[in-house]
């Protein structure tokens, strides 16, 4: 056998039916839902820090849940949180300013895995849900929100790049060793 032979592919397996082929219609309706289920569950959290929707503890609770966990100021550190998480979450859920909603999410969510610790993986002691939705809004970032997104009134972010993507990760990480660099 030739290394020719290994290298060309046949005929059925280089063609793909066209019922099977993916649309870009497909891949923006799967990115809508996950942009929806992430950025909607994200902005509701965030509600619960500051007005304690949802059965949260509001500002004055989560400040002092932050305080026990060794933030500074944790009114403040629930504000910003809160804020964060809400607004981040609700630009995810509506595909606007997506690299850096999703860095918004992602650096909240690596001070939740940090504050939880790694003692444990599943719920409700563990980080299984933090990192899930770490992840999600991560590749969301990376990927850009897809066709049914307010980005593509944007210009710049028409067409998403890579590297906007990676600039937020980064950003995302450099923000939330900031905020950790601070808790005592």
């Amino acid at each position: 056998m030739s290394s020719t032979a290994t290298s060309v592919p046949t005929a059925a397996a280089a063609r793909v039916a066209p019922d099977r082929a993916a649309t870009p219609h497909a891949y923006g309706a799967g990115l809508f839902l996950l942009r929806i289920a992430v950025g909607l569950t994200m902005a509701a959290h965030g509600a619960q820090k500051l007005f304690g929707w949802f059965g949260g503890g509001g500002l004055d609770g989560t400040g002092k849940f932050f305080s026990s966990k060794g933030y500074p100021a944790g009114e403040a550190m629930a504000f910003v949180a809160g804020v964060t998480e809400t607004f981040g979450g609700l630009a995810l859920a509506v595909g606007l300013l997506t690299p850096l909603a999703g860095a918004a999410v992602v650096g909240t969510l690596l001070n939740a895995i940090a504050v939880k610790g790694t003692g444990a993986f599943f719920a409700p002691k563990g980080i299984e849900y933090e990192l899930i939705l770490t992840a999600a809004a991560a590749a969301l970032t990376l990927t850009g929100p897809g066709r049914y997104a307010l980005d593509r009134f944007v210009p710049v972010l028409r067409n998403h790049r890579l590297v906007y993507g990676l600039a937020a990760i980064v950003l995302a990480l450099l923000a939330a060793g900031a905020v950790l660099v601070v808790r005592t």
